[in-house]
């Protein structure tokens, strides 16, 4: 992904999540770098998903600040595990279809618990998964998963072309944020031929957008701000 692009479109995904912040319970810091690492894997591996797991990073609390001016009438303290912190770096655990991808590798199990910890093990604070060409909307296995997160499960939303044997739907019910520069909205009633082109993965596939939301077990959506390393978010 091309730096300019992606700071361009983080700077446009910000000021929607300024203005939308009343409708959130809580916010969430990701770096730029841990985002980028994280769309580049996304390409490396599709059409399959990937996993991510990542800690909060305990010595980058939030920016003075940051916390006053995104958070909205409905903020909760406390909500989830590593909440005020920054997340850290990113680390890819799995890759595979939408039914395998959410288990952990044996070898990233301690085996103390496991089974009281979901099919996750409670490895990481914070869980991110693709949706290779689907929309940023929790599925039922999604929700399923998230319900052993003890911080913030994210959803990176990838539409790409040739598509493969499953199409890009557009007719899904949820909040999403797409991850773009402009402001318009692509129907999925729009020839692959008439998208923009933001990339191209080094799979060959085309990539058409992308969209990313975070959410809490609860079910109550968590207000993402893309940072630089420092936390303070890009304008």
């Amino acid at each position: 992904m091309a730096q300019d692009w992606l700071l361009g479109a983080a700077a446009s995904y910000n000021r929607h999540s300024l203005e939308s912040r009343d409708d959130y319970a809580a916010i969430l810091l990701m770096p730029i770098k841990t985002l980028s690492d994280i769309i580049e894997w996304t390409f490396r591996s599709l059409p399959d998903e990937i996993l991510v797991g990542i800690d909060p990073d305990v010595d980058l609390p939030h920016p003075e600040g940051v916390d006053t001016r995104f958070s909205g009438v409905d903020f909760q303290a406390r909500l989830f595990a590593g909440q005020g912190f920054v997340l850290g770096n990113p680390h890819l655990v799995n890759r595979g279809d939408s039914f395998s991808v959410h288990h952990v590798p044996e070898e990233w199990i301690d085996g103390l618990f496991a089974k009281d910890r979901g099919s996750r093990g409670g490895r990481f604070t914070h869980w991110i998964h693709s949706h290779p060409n689907a929309v940023a909307v929790p599925s039922g296995a999604d929700a399923e998963a998230a319900q052993w997160t003890e911080g913030c499960d994210m959803i990176l939303g990838v539409r790409f072309s040739p598509e493969g044997l499953l199409p890009w739907f557009d007719e899904v019910g949820g909040t999403r944020r797409r991850l773009s520069q402009e402001d318009s909205v692509y129907s999925g009633d729009i020839s692959l031929n008439d998208l923009p082109v933001i990339g191209r993965a080094a799979t060959g596939h085309r990539i058409h957008g992308l969209e990313i939301i975070a959410f809490h077990r609860t079910g109550l959506g968590i207000n993402l701000i893309i940072t630089n390393s420092n936390g303070v978010p890009i304008e």
